[in-house]
């Protein structure tokens, strides 16, 4: 499936974070500087090689645990829209914290090819209270907007910055419920916070779980590990590595997306 997405054997998917919506708390009112911050960003991730992109309103914080805003919606439509005129890649969309309902709606309105969803099945404790997949909910809405051939869901499994509620911390029987009971697409791997890696363990624990499934690296991918993860996980999902400096606010540096982009394909030539 990530070979037919992204045209790519291990792809490196980087990530657009988005400045604050319309909708959220720290909102500064100029809907145009963020898009043409998203424009900036996505230009670096495409110039450098990436092989797709994650359009995620990052900056949103705090976060609303299920349906986001209206306007929120309507401004992630208009960045997906916006860097689908200036870049060819595979867009995905993350609607935080959970909100894969209007993820699915963005993308289906805007021509994304795939969603990330935090938690699609299960239930979490967040610092934004207890979340609930919503696992049928989402497939039934796919289905009524057609578009279960053309929108691919990746689920996190055991998603950062998160706890389990009322099960336990067997990341391999969560990430097999999330694929034959939930019906993801493909699984998501983190570690406990942003920028943080897996634990390889954890890794390898749902390698042997689901052996024919996508695997994504979804946090702490740098170029000192990427090889070692790409060994087990099928491709890496990276933001703040790819930043200046290495500081998750500032603005994507696109040498950093080549040097990733080459240090994947050296270590896929060498496996």
């Amino acid at each position: 499936m990530l070979k037919q997405l992204f045209d790519a054997e291990k792809p490196v998917i980087g990530v657009v974070h988005l400045l604050p919506l319309p909708g959220s708390p720290r909102y500064s009112g100029d809907l145009e500087a963020v898009l043409l911050r998203a424009e900036q960003e996505a230009t670096s991730l495409a110039s450098g090689g990436a092989h797709g992109i994650i359009i995620e309103n990052f900056f949103d914080t705090p976060f609303t645990k299920n349906r986001v805003d209206t306007a929120t919606a309507c401004a992630m439509t208009l960045a997906v829209k916006r860097i689908a005129a200036i870049c060819d890649l595979p867009i995905g969309v993350n609607v935080l914290r959970n909100d894969g309902m209007t993820a699915l709606a963005v993308a289906v309105t805007a021509g994304a090819q795939f969603i990330r969803v935090n938690v699609l099945s299960g239930a979490m404790v967040t610092d934004q209270g207890l979340i609930e997949g919503e696992a049928h909910e989402l497939h039934m809405y796919r289905r009524v907007l057609s578009a279960q051939g053309s929108v691919r869901i990746l689920a996190d499994v055991m998603v950062k910055h998160a706890s389990p509620l009322g099960q336990s911390n067997d990341i391999a029987q969560a990430a097999k419920d999330t694929v034959l009971r939930g019906l993801a697409d493909g699984i998501i791997v983190s570690g406990a916070a942003t920028g943080s890696p897996p634990n390889w363990d954890d890794l390898n624990k749902v390698r042997e779980a689901l052996p024919d499934t996508p695997i994504l690296v979804g946090s702490g991918a740098n170029l000192d590990n990427c090889s070692a993860l790409l060994a087990i996980a099928n491709g890496i999902i990276v933001a703040s590595s790819l930043k200046r400096q290495g500081l998750v606010e500032n603005p994507i540096d696109v040498e950093k997306v080549r040097a990733m982009v080459k240090a994947v394909n050296a270590g896929h030539k060498e496996a």
